[in-house]
Order: structure tokens, then C-alpha cells, then sequence
């Protein structure tokens, strides 16, 4: 949904429960997710770096930057979108994330493109 901002990034995500990796017997609680990253603006921009805020069902924050997402830092043009998958472990059973990446348009102009809180949960455990 191209709009006539010139900086527009929107984020969508995916996430699921790796039971094969988690031991919940451990308090280890793996997750994969997908997210797709679509520049809707009207300028060319490349994610430079990333901010991640991971909480689990006890309260306890981490937090994450690093450049990149994956090895890469993907430039996309208007109209473009970039998806990669990813992972995390938690200790509990439920817990969330959110972020932003941190951008580069080719203008020069830098800007924050918000991820939405998503929820990291196993099957069955919210409704």
C-alpha cells in the first residue's frame, strides 16, 4: 500500500514454536520468526541496524541491537519488501517482542521503522 510518505516501512511477522529445540523441562523455549519488511514510501531506503526488545512471561527484558538482519543490510526501492527468518529462546512458555530497525534513505534522511509487539507463545496457551 504505497502511500506518498516518503519514508514508510511497514512490518508484518510471523512467529511459531520450534518444539523440537525447546526443552521446557529447562526453561528453554525456542521461537521462529518471519518477518516481511515493505518499504511503502516513496524513496529507496536500507536498513542499517536493529533494536529488539524481548520479554518473556516473568518480566525479564533483553534487548538486542546489531547491524543488519541476518548477515545483510537490504536496500529497497518504493513498492520493495525483504523477508527473513529468525530466531529466539526464552525462558517461559509466553513472552513478546518489539523493535524498530534503524534506516537509511537515499536521501540521506535516517528514521526508525517501528516492529509491532508480537506475541512468542506453544500452541494452546493463549486463546
Amino acid at each position: 500500500m504505497r502511500t506518498n510518505k516518503p519514508y514508510q516501512i511497514d512490518v508484518t511477522v510471523a512467529a511459531r514454536f520450534l518444539d523440537e529445540q525447546s526443552v521446557p523441562a529447562e526453561n528453554r523455549y525456542v521461537f521462529a520468526y518471519t518477518i516481511t519488511i515493505a518499504n511503502n514510501g516513496s524513496v529507496p531506503a536500507r536498513l542499517i541496524s536493529r533494536h529488539w526488545i524481548i520479554t518473556d512471561g516473568n518480566g525479564k527484558v533483553s534487548e538486542v541491537r546489531g547491524e543488519g538482519v541476518v548477515g545483510e543490510q537490504p536496500w529497497m526501492r518504493p513498492g520493495d519488501d525483504y523477508s527473513y527468518t529468525s530466531g529466539a529462546v526464552i525462558e517461559t512458555a509466553l513472552g513478546t517482542m518489539e523493535g524498530s530497525y534503524q534506516m537509511l534513505a537515499d536521501d540521506g534522511t535516517q528514521f526508525d521503522a517501528a516492529i509491532p509487539a508480537f506475541v512468542l507463545s506453544i500452541p494452546r496457551t493463549v486463546h
